[in-house]
């Protein structure tokens, strides 16, 4: 077996291993880790989509659910979203949030896995990802499949955590996130790990420019991306 292929399996069973163990308090750190901002950066990515009330939208690697609710509101009852996740625990998070809001008939939630999507070709007339490329055993396979699966015209839209450019708060930033980081998860799910691969998945994760040629190098068009928050997520929109 290459390398290659160990490195790929390696990576997406220890991200397994991570996200079953942080489900349970996963949506609540999210919150209080960013300063409760990550409710408004979903309803960025979900305005930037090009959903319309009675759309079909896709999130992959849904996680919790959260995002694909925000689609959810937009399409309204008559739309339909489909989330898929490879850890059932997050689904498990998934269908308990779904659960507590009137989008029980919209959203569907399916077990797969974000580089092998089961969907035919134009599906969707959006795909959205939210903290996901990072985690991924290719990124490149990921935007390809999600591209593959949007009607033409349609929306390809990441969400992610990206690199800040300004000197000083570039400095803050990773001050705050590389250590206090992972001391705070560790106080929220009562164990060491999960949180400490946070900010090491950031380090080897490639700058939003580079992103960007990725989203173009697989067909996307009009490819661009917004910085939140002084740059520490960036959202990308490609139009199949």
């Amino acid at each position: 077996m290459s390398r290659n292929v160990v490195s790929y399996r390696n990576k997406e069973e220890y991200v397994h291993e991570v996200f079953s163990a942080i489900a349970y308090r996963y949506d609540l750190l999210n919150s209080l880790l960013s300063f409760n901002r990550d409710k408004y950066w979903r309803r960025f990515t979900v305005d930037k989509s090009g959903l319309q009330p009675g759309g079909k939208g896709l999130d992959v690697c849904c996680g919790t659910a959260m995002l694909a609710i925000e689609q959810a509101k937009v399409v309204g009852p008559k739309g339909k979203i489909v989330g898929l996740d490879f850890c059932e625990n997050m689904l498990d998070r998934a269908r308990a949030n779904i659960s507590k809001t009137p989008y029980n008939s919209v959203i569907t939630l399916v077990q797969g896995n974000a580089t092998e999507l089961t969907f035919p070709e134009h599906s969707f007339d959006c795909a959205t990802t939210g903290f996901a490329l990072r985690n991924v055993p290719d990124i490149k396979k990921t935007i390809q499949e999600m591209r593959r699966v949007v009607r033409p015209g349609g929306k390809v839209v990441s969400l992610e955590l990206s690199k800040p450019g300004a000197p000083l708060f570039k400095q803050l930033y990773y001050l705050y996130f590389n250590h206090l980081v992972p001391v705070l998860g560790r106080l929220g799910i009562g164990t060491d790990g999960p949180y400490s691969y946070l900010p090491n998945s950031l380090k080897n994760f490639p700058h939003q420019e580079e992103i960007k040629t990725l989203f173009e190098d697989v067909g996307l068009n009009d490819v661009h991306y917004y910085e939140l928050t002084g740059g520490i997520v960036s959202v990308h929109v490609g139009t199949v």
